[in-house]
């Protein structure tokens, strides 16, 4: 789960987020698992590229299909889809606070974000199935060298790759529309690649959750919707749904660009390492490496858990229940 001690403090509280002083929720029957069908993978690789959603891909590595026929109408599709996927993030900035605790006065770190293209959902389970099955896990390419070692670690509950609670290294039939949790940054980072973008840094998630953008109004969101908490607009403990909901749930919760589920439903893994310093400006250091997370989940309790400006972060190796991951691109698509 994501580090709770991170959470901000109001100036008069010494209380500090606890599982156990949540009320009681009633238990939510599980159901039993239902293998999502596998995918037929078209044999022709041009044609595969797009089945698979491998749309950045193919618009990078474009003159490796030249000699294809429908190379002009395929590269042209993925432009398309590429447009209905990604919405423009403005020019912006954010403002990150760099000790352990974000309180007035503390060390922060003005960050400047050009234009980028966010997705406007996170990556579905049915998306990463794509991944999995196109032997993901066994394109090396795809991972850092000194992580090789860690892959037999990324497997299912059947000792298959894939996501922590996929079975035969598929998902639930029924969830094919939930994003995918149960991945590490690695992970993520592999699928983003693979699909021919990348992982949103920290910086650029605050940007488009916060709408910061230079200007006469200098206006910063505390939710991608406006400044006060609107249970109605996000999945999160106090919405009651107890479970993710589908990518495209929540429309009344987006960016003024159309981004869905900033807030809520997941916790989102970033490209950015977590750094903060302690009272005393020292490094604080974890026994494993640390990413940066966004956003809350539908399970966060505590509100101020899950707003634009909130940080904290989580091993990059952990494949927790409740964090996903959206892509980002450059604005030249490369």
């Amino acid at each position: 789960m994501a580090l709770q001690l991170f959470a901000r403090k109001a100036p008069d509280s010494k209380i500090k987020p606890s599982v156990s002083r949540r009320p009681p929720r009633p238990r939510l029957e599980p159901e039993a698992f239902i293998s999502a069908d596998r995918i037929e993978l078209n044999p022709d690789p041009l044609h595969q590229a797009v089945q698979l959603e491998r749309y950045g891909f193919l618009v990078v590595h474009r003159q490796d299909f030249n000699e294809h026929a429908d190379v002009d109408k395929v590269c042209l599709a993925a432009c398309e889809r590429v447009d209905d996927m990604f919405a423009i993030v403005p020019e912006g900035f954010a403002t990150l606070p760099r000790t352990l605790h974000d309180e007035p006065g503390q060390q922060e770190e003005t960050i400047e974000t050009p234009a980028f293209l966010l997705a406007k959902h996170c990556v579905t389970n049915l998306q990463y199935q794509k991944f999995v099955e196109a032997g993901g896990y066994a394109q090396l390419d795809l991972w850092p060298n000194d992580l090789w070692p860690h892959l037999i670690d990324f497997k299912d509950l059947t000792e298959t790759p894939g996501p922590r609670f996929w079975q035969h290294g598929r998902p639930h039939k029924q969830l094919l529309d939930h994003p995918v949790v149960g991945v590490s940054q690695f992970e993520a980072a592999a699928y983003a690649k693979w699909a021919g973008f990348r992982l949103p840094t920290e910086a650029e998630w605050q940007m488009a959750a916060s709408w910061r953008i230079r200007s006469v109004a200098n206006t910063l969101r505390r939710y991608p919707w406006g400044d006060a908490l609107e249970i109605s607009r996000c999945n999160i403990w106090s919405s009651a749904r107890g479970k993710t909901v589908a990518v495209d749930d929540y429309d009344s919760g987006g960016a003024p660009n159309g981004v869905l589920q900033l807030i809520g439903n997941v916790w989102e893994w970033t490209a950015s390492d977590f750094d903060v310093t302690d009272e005393g400006g020292g490094p604080v250091v974890g026994d494993m490496h640390m990413a940066s997370i966004r956003g809350g989940a539908f399970d966060t309790y505590f509100p101020t858990q899950a707003t634009s400006t909130f940080r904290t972060g989580l091993a990059s190796l952990a494949r927790p229940h409740n964090v996903g991951f959206r892509l980002a691109w450059n604005l030249r698509g490369s």
